[in-house]
């Protein structure tokens, strides 16, 4: 890997999102390019022109008033305190600012990337939206290279938990993530599969098996019976410092997996990094 794109709301920035794009820049000897994100229409107001000396009222930025000179004041030092980071850290970085519409601005960066990194709270909106917001979700749904959810707080990786149902995306996601993340093969691997019957009938296990002996040190098989979501949802809260890989349940379970319990979301979830991916 290469190249990492962080999420970053240059008015507003997530410190915790900086530090853990750091760790995993350090991590992949990656270049952290910040994607600094502003929602310029929403900071449109009327403003008086003239034309052929007959005025009207138009709707655009007052580069001149207050509060504009006061939010570029605040995003110049954003951007410092960025790259002062990245710095101390040791990770090289760049950046650039991104003035058109947020989601379409990121989607379109995601085509000459490795990776997105993003806070699952980041919002243009001024009203709260919860996890994640509509940002967030569309940059999930139409991202064309793997999107990496940071966690609020983060205190390293135990384990790595791939959740597998034998289909062609999740197989797709798990080698992304293996050949994005090649640093983690000593770590503690486990496939998580659920079924109806508590039993793995891929014929391909075997297969799946010895190509992922090739790639991690210990692995470990977990196969559980009932709902996919609920039992799904109901491991991945009792683990910490896990590594979450979500392919072919990743993209209509990842809304439902952050409204299952806001108590434990706080609690566990957001403590764990999810790498999302898609065929």
């Amino acid at each position: 890997m290469k190249k990492i794109l962080l999420a970053i709301n240059a008015a507003n920035p997530d410190s915790q999102s900086i530090d853990f794009a750091c760790y995993i820049g350090r991590l992949t000897k990656s270049i952290v390019t910040g994607v600094f994100l502003e929602n310029l229409v929403a900071d449109e107001s009327p403003v008086l022109k003239g034309t052929q000396g007959v005025p009207y009222l138009d709707w655009d930025i007052d580069e001149n008033s207050p509060a504009y000179i006061q939010k570029k004041a605040l995003i110049d030092k954003n951007v410092e305190s960025f790259k002062d980071c990245c710095e101390r850290k040791g990770v090289r970085s760049s950046h650039h600012m991104a003035e058109g519409t947020p989601a379409s601005e990121m989607i379109a960066e995601s085509r000459y990337a490795d990776l997105i990194i993003i806070d699952s709270a980041t919002s243009f909106n001024k009203a709260y939206e919860g996890r994640p917001t509509d940002f967030v979700k569309t940059v999930l749904k139409d991202a064309e290279c793997p999107v990496l959810i940071a966690p609020a707080s983060f205190e390293g990786i135990d384990e790595i938990v791939f959740t597998f149902d034998g289909s062609r995306s999740a197989a797709f996601a798990i080698r992304q993530f293996t050949n994005l993340f090649p640093e983690l093969g000593e770590t503690k691997a486990v496939v998580l599969h659920v079924s109806k019957d508590g039993e793995w009938h891929d014929g391909d296990k075997q297969k799946f098996l010895e190509w992922m002996k090739m790639h991690y040190s210990l692995i470990g098989f977990h196969v559980m019976e009932g709902n996919t979501d609920d039992r799904l949802f109901d491991y991945l809260f009792k683990r910490k410092n896990s590594f979450i890989v979500m392919g072919a349940y990743g993209r209509g379970a990842l809304s439902r997996f952050f409204h299952h319990s806001q108590a434990d979301l706080l609690i566990n979830v957001m403590t764990q990094p999810i790498f999302v991916s898609h065929m």
